[in-house]
């Protein structure tokens, strides 16, 4: 007879928890520049790497592209993210960071900084070096 499941045995259980943790860190630090963690990974990603298509976004942050489209609205909305069409294919729209984004992705930076300082303090630096290698390792 199999045992009884428990949430103490689930990989998902556990990482979802952790994520929720770990997120209302960095969303308390990211609130005082008006961005929540999943902005700010977006628009980090665009300071790297300016003129994403959609697909290419959605890939690097292995998001569904519905979900992405949802997270890019508010940033497109307040100025922050602009689109404009390939050269290559008037259907595909490539995103980049506008000044303004660039601006506040510059403040929001140092609120980022804060909160991956806090987390580390907690958690330990080297354990968070290695937990985030094991964890883009799974995306990879």
């Amino acid at each position: 007879m199999n045992k009884p499941l428990s949430h103490d045995d689930c990989n998902c259980f556990a990482l979802r928890q952790a994520a929720r943790y770990v997120t209302q860190i960095y969303e308390r630090h990211l609130s005082r520049v008006g961005l929540t963690a999943a902005q700010f990974t977006i628009m980090a990603k665009l300071a790297r790497k300016p003129q994403l298509s959609m697909v290419d976004l959605a890939d690097l942050m292995v998001m569904e592209r519905t979900t992405l489209v949802r997270a890019l609205k508010p940033l497109q909305r307040d100025g922050l993210v602009v689109s404009e069409p390939s050269e290559h294919d008037g259907r595909t729209f490539l995103f980049s960071l506008s000044d303004a984004g660039k601006h506040l992705f510059e403040q929001a930076a140092g609120a980022w900084r804060e909160a991956q300082d806090e987390f580390e303090a907690k958690f330990g630096k080297a354990r968070a070096k290695a937990l985030r290698s094991e964890l883009f390792n799974l995306t990879a």
